[in-house]
């Protein structure tokens, strides 16, 4: 089946040839063609350009994008969205002035999911995430990481794995899961991390890894958690089982972390609301990718990731959600690019590159999303009439979108 778009007022992110990613200066470029046609068979981009070089078709759904922009779906590369119930009371204790460390203390935070996931069944927490993955679609996401880390047990990160095996099986869009057992130390374990450690090494990734049921490994590397020799020694275990890292590191405190995921190969580094120059020397010339959380930032109320700074000194940057229940109760893209422009000083074309063709190098998806190129998944994003896409950021509150084309079949 065919499907040709005609009259796109703007057709975003175009890439003639395949690129990985973008870094520096050229993250404020985003390719786009005016009064443009693109043209999808099945579930892949077959052919785009100006509308004067249009294809006549007979047989092709034809769809007129008149007014309207048309771009790549959205890349979602860090969320939790699998979980059990939600953690509303820790809302309300922060807006009376309880800090996530305090409420941490007084067993809320991860812990806090880790015992309502445990008490739920497996088939609860799948209908229960099912629906946020179908919004998040709804939003334009076309692919999505998604992490465990709420069991903090055997039992309970399988579950966890279990879920997100599911979801990849009854949904089209795109999942890569992340076995992230390294998220917090259970109460039983707080006095003994390496009794822990040994828990996740021996136990838990041998029989994840025999089910297959994660593509990348991750810890929660930061002052009160995994310290940097805990997490190189999650990172070194990954790779045994062939699992790349994708590690939270410099959301509170900066204690050189970013350096040691670098020097283990970690595909991505997630949060950075504290950056040092150690921080950036360590990512130049490497192949993992920074990527920013601005709605946490928003929800949470810390620092936003130094957009400029890592920019500037001519990296890479990748945006996501960090769609969870305790500090970023929302998978909504659309906010995230505004965010970044609005509080990051980034331009929109640099929040849509962040989010596209960023976005899936940080999970690994870059050769089939976030970009409108030949040969690539059918991810599409069609817009409401709109006067330019620079709309999308500026109307932050609203939603400005018509459609979405997943694996080229609208939702």
């Amino acid at each position: 089946m065919k499907t040709l778009f005609i009259n796109i007022k703007e057709l975003l992110q175009v890439r003639e040839q395949h690129i990985d990613k973008v870094s520096g200066a050229d993250m404020s470029v985003l390719p786009k063609i005016e009064n443009a046609f693109l043209l999808v068979e099945d579930n892949i981009i077959i052919d785009f350009g100006p509308m004067e070089n249009c294809p006549a078709l007979q047989n092709a759904i034809t769809i007129d994008a008149t007014d309207r922009v048309v771009l790549p779906t959205w890349v979602d590369s860090h969320t939790h969205i699998v979980y059990a119930g939600n953690r509303i009371q820790e809302f309300v204790d922060r807006i009376n002035g309880l800090s996530y460390e305090e409420i941490a203390n007084r067993g809320g935070g991860i812990l806090n999911s880790a015992k309502k996931l445990n008490e739920t069944s497996e088939d609860e927490i799948y209908e229960q995430s099912k629906l946020r993955l179908e919004e998040i679609m709804q939003q334009g996401t076309g692919a999505v990481e998604i992490k465990s880390g709420y069991g903090l047990s055997v039992d309970g990160e399988i579950k966890m794995l279990r879920v997100i095996k599911r979801l990849k099986e009854n949904y089209p869009i795109a999942i890569k899961a992340t076995f992230l057992g390294a998220h917090a130390f259970p109460a039983e374990y707080k006095e003994n991390h390496a009794g822990y450690i040994d828990l996740i090494i021996n136990e838990m990734l041998p029989k994840i890894a025999n089910e297959h049921l994660a593509d990348y490994i991750d810890a929660f590397l930061e002052t009160g958690y995994f310290s940097v020799d805990e997490t190189i020694k999650i990172m070194e275990a990954g790779k045994k089982y062939g699992l790349p890292a994708k590690i939270h590191v410099n959301q509170f405190t900066a204690i050189n972390g970013i350096k040691a995921c670098v020097d283990n190969d970690a595909l991505s580094v997630d949060h950075l609301e504290l950056v040092t120059d150690d921080d950036l020397d360590a990512l130049h010339n490497s192949k993992t990718m920074p990527v920013a959380l601005p709605s946490c930032s928003y929800f949470i109320s810390i620092p936003y990731t130094p957009a400029r700074k890592i920019i500037d000194a001519g990296l890479p940057l990748a945006l996501a959600t960090d769609f969870n229940p305790g500090t970023t109760p929302s998978g909504n893209m659309n906010f995230v690019v505004a965010t970044a422009c609005i509080k990051m000083k980034m331009t929109p074309e640099e929040a849509i590159n962040a989010a596209t063709i960023n976005g899936a190098y940080a999970m690994g998806v870059s050769a089939t999303h976030g970009s409108i190129t030949k040969g690539k998944r059918a991810n599409i994003i069609l817009t409401k009439p709109i006067k330019s896409f620079y709309e999308l950021p500026y109307a932050f509150g609203t939603n400005l979108i018509e459609r979405v084309m997943i694996e080229g079949q609208f939702i």
